[in-house]
């Protein structure tokens, strides 16, 4: 069970896009994230008209390590790390501030 799920909403805490929030889209093996609208690169794309679309210079999501973003906890309003806890027998994520990750 991993610490940060795709769906969830994180905040970045290094790199460029320090402060940014965003949502994971996908987490990948080799322990990378990859968050909508955020760590964007240039990527030249050539014209294809079979598919209809245009060329030029688009922005493209690239992944990030997994170390450098938290998940963002709205009741506190800030990023905070993810720990287990049992309760009724299922294993749930919480906050290290005590809250439920899912609710």
């Amino acid at each position: 069970m991993n610490k940060i799920r795709k769906g969830d909403e994180v905040i970045v805490t290094a790199g460029k896009d320090k402060g940014r929030r965003g949502t994971v889209l996908e987490v990948f093996t080799d322990d990378r994230v990859l968050i909508e609208g955020v760590n964007l690169a240039k990527k030249h794309v050539k014209p294809n008209p079979n598919v209809g679309e245009a060329g030029g210079i688009k922005d493209h999501a690239m992944p990030m390590d997994i170390s450098n973003v938290l998940v963002f906890n709205a009741k506190a309003k800030k990023g905070e790390r993810v720990g287990f806890r049992v309760e009724d027998g299922k294993k749930v994520r919480v906050f290290k501030s005590g809250d439920v990750v899912d609710i």
